[in-house]
Formats: C-alpha cells, structure tokens, sequence
C-alpha cells in the first residue's frame, strides 16, 4: 500500500456517545451489506443520513427499516454511479446544500465486482463498468461534494478498500485494478488536503458477511463471518472529529 496504515483505537465504542451528532452524512451504496450498517451506526451516533443508490424501492426499504428501529429519519437521494452525469453529481449537491446546509462526510460504500474472471474471460463492459464505479464515481462525487465538506468545521471523505495482498492475485481483474487505483487516487486527495477541514481516509476491513465476500469466496462458509457491524462501527470513528491523527492513513481491521 502507499498509504501508512493506522489501528482503531482500543477505547473507542460509537455506542460510547453520539459522535456525529448536528453532522449531514452521506453514504453511497446504502442498501448493500455494508452501506445499510454505516448508514445505521452513523444514524444512531446522531448524524443525519443521506442514503443514496440506484434503486429507489431498495432506499426505500433501508429506510422504512431504520424508522422501525427508531433510528432518525433518513434522507433518500437515488443515485446511478454508473450512469450518472456530472450534472447528477452537482445536482445532488446543490439538493444537499439547499435542503439541509451543510456535508460533514461521505463514505463511498458503493461497489461493482462480478465476480473472479481471468484477463482473457473478462468481459469488457464489466471491466469498464468496475473501474467507473469503483474509482472515477467516487471522484466525481467527492468533487461536486468538495465546497460544503470544505466549508464545514470538520469533515471527512472515507474510502473502502480491499485486501492489496488479494488483489493482485490471479483472477481479480478490474476489481482488484480499481482497488489500487482508488488507494492512489485517495493518497493524492490527501495531499491536496493535508491541512485544513477535510479529512481523506481509506477504510480496509477484514472479513464480514456480505455479498461480494460470497460471490468472491464461494467455497467459503460466508455466513460465518462477522456482519459488517465493526466496519460500520470503524466508518463512524473515521467521520468523526476522534479521527484527526489517522487522516491520510489506511484503518487497518484486519487481525494483526
């Protein structure tokens, strides 16, 4: 990696207080295994949350479910990262802007990966389609954000990687090339804004039940794993102000 890579801190808990509390999060991806769990702990550390992705009834539902659990109302945005423009990009930031004033944080959650594929099976619109959401989304999304998450006090930008060791083994194609791409393009945001009120993180989490874990290992128990919780969890440390030092790093889950 040529990110430096930090730990979680041992006494941090978001149960411990409502660390995000008066912050406007948004999270890309929402509905997915690990974009529903950032969107949940993140509610339920105070921040209001906009939840965006390309199904609206899928919204809809992560919705419904988090009202249900008593969480605070979210704010649905539908969002296409792979066939959105760059108007969508600043029409959602104008809409963030207009309608609730401010962006403290996005975690980019959102993914496409079809599975493990070797370089001659590859399917070309999968290749393209993996390197536009899984890098060049994310950048034009964090672009049209940058004036709110400038302008606020404290603000954090949190990109989700994946095992590097993995990723350039055989068969993981534009995923795992989309992967180091977006560690680099995270290094060169950081450098960019290594001083000021906006924080660049990358997340790496360790094994947890989700789709892609299950498409990606299916000879795995999947089930097993751990839900994404303690990555939520991570996400919630690295939106809040507590994550001040580990700017510009990689947050490490994996067992030492």
């Amino acid at each position: 990696m040529s990110l430096p890579s930090c730990r979680l801190p041992a006494h941090w808990t978001s149960a411990a207080g409502r660390t995000l509390d008066g912050r406007v999060v948004l999270v890309t991806g929402a509905y997915g295994g690990l974009g529903s769990a950032v969107a949940r702990a993140a509610a339920r550390a105070g921040a209001t949350v906009v939840i965006t992705g390309k199904r609206k009834r899928q919204l809809e539902q992560l919705y419904d479910a988090m009202i249900a659990e008593g969480l605070p109302e979210p704010v649905i945005h539908p969002l296409d990262m792979e066939s959105a423009t760059p108007g969508d990009y600043e029409a959602l930031a104008e809409g963030l802007q207009r309608d609730l004033g401010r962006l403290d944080g996005i975690v980019h959650s959102a993914v496409s990966f079809a599975g493990l594929t070797p370089i001659a099976m590859h399917k070309p619109d999968a290749w393209l389609r993996a390197l536009h959401v899984n890098v060049s989304a994310p950048f034009a999304l964090t672009q049209a954000c940058l004036p709110l998450l400038t302008k606020a006090a404290d603000s954090a930008a949190v990109f989700v990687l994946d095992n590097p060791e993995l990723m350039q083994r055989a068969h993981w194609g534009a995923y795992g090339v989309s992967k180091a791409a977006l560690e680099r393009f995270v290094a060169i945001l950081h450098e960019e804004h290594d001083a000021g009120s906006l924080r660049v993180h990358a997340l790496l989490p360790a094994p947890m039940r989700t789709t892609l874990r299950r498409m990606a290992y299916f000879g795995e128990e999947t089930m097993q794993q751990p839900l994404p919780d303690a990555t939520a969890d991570a996400a919630v440390y690295l939106l809040s102000a507590e994550a001040a030092a580990a700017r510009g790093t990689v947050l490490d889950l994996r067992v030492a």
